[in-house]
């Protein structure tokens, strides 16, 4: 059977105020299944709750960037236990380093980071990587380990979307596609669907015609005809390839 639906694969549900309708106006739209973002204590508890009251919501579960400074052993001890005790727990994210919001602590971030990674690595879960004014080291970090996922939010250009589709990695890509003058429409030309997963990050970032606007996961069908014209293909094909993407990444065939 064509997985020709689509996948939110980064969405910030516990955020949402009314998930049934969030749910509803997506299925609407042919978005059938969602992954949210756990990324510091709060919203991995309240995750928990979200997953298992919806069938078609999963998570991916670990510390922010931002979270750097207040995250402690024991921080990661409960995620570790989490993530073995709750099987819609299907990768650890977002996680990776910001520079933008915090520069004072980038070995802090570093440590974090790697950290994580190697919990990845020892159950051999996908990582979901947030990255801003940090790519180079991100990237270094991530060469000289063994873990797969998704670049949440791609912005970078074409030769570090090259360098991350070598290491195994996955490019996701949201509203900024949409933007006006956005420069990432140029890298999508030149990567194959193959490399591709789609997300809102809601309820940020929302795409045109919504820019300025709350995002909502049914704004994926609008990424996704955006990527549609860009590469000239239809809609199913960007639906089938990117949702056979996320499968292959969360082995969520079923």
């Amino acid at each position: 059977m064509k997985n020709n639906y689509l996948i939110d694969t980064h969405c910030h549900i516990s955020l949402t105020d009314d998930i049934d309708s969030m749910v509803m106006d997506a299925e609407k739209n042919n978005v059938l299944k969602f992954i949210m973002s756990g990324c510091d204590a709060k919203s991995i508890r309240d995750g928990l709750e979200i997953i298992y009251r919806y069938p078609t919501i999963y998570m991916t579960a670990g510390f922010h960037p931002d979270e750097a400074d207040n995250v402690t052993d024991k921080d990661l001890e409960d995620l570790e236990r989490i993530i073995i005790t709750n099987k819609k727990i299907i990768g650890i994210g977002e996680i990776g380093l910001d520079y933008y919001h915090n520069d004072m602590n980038k070995e802090k971030q570093k440590e974090i980071f790697i950290k994580q990674i190697e919990l990845a690595e020892k159950y051999d879960l996908p990582i979901v990587i947030h990255s801003r004014e940090s790519i180079q080291d991100v990237y270094d970090i991530l060469k000289e380990h063994h873990a797969r996922g998704v670049i949440h939010c791609f912005s970078g250009s074409l030769e570090m979307a090259k360098l991350f589709i070598d290491l195994g990695f996955y490019l996701g890509i949201g509203g900024v596609l949409t933007f006006k003058n956005s420069k990432l429409k140029e890298v999508v030309q030149e990567i194959s669907l193959d490399n591709i997963v789609l997300e809102t990050d809601s309820p940020y970032l929302a795409p045109e015609p919504y820019r300025g606007h709350t995002n909502y996961p049914q704004n994926i069908k609008v990424i996704a005809q955006a990527l549609r014209k860009i590469k000239e293909v239809t809609l199913d094909e960007v639906a089938e390839t990117t949702t056979n993407n996320v499968h292959k990444i969360y082995n969520l065939y079923k």
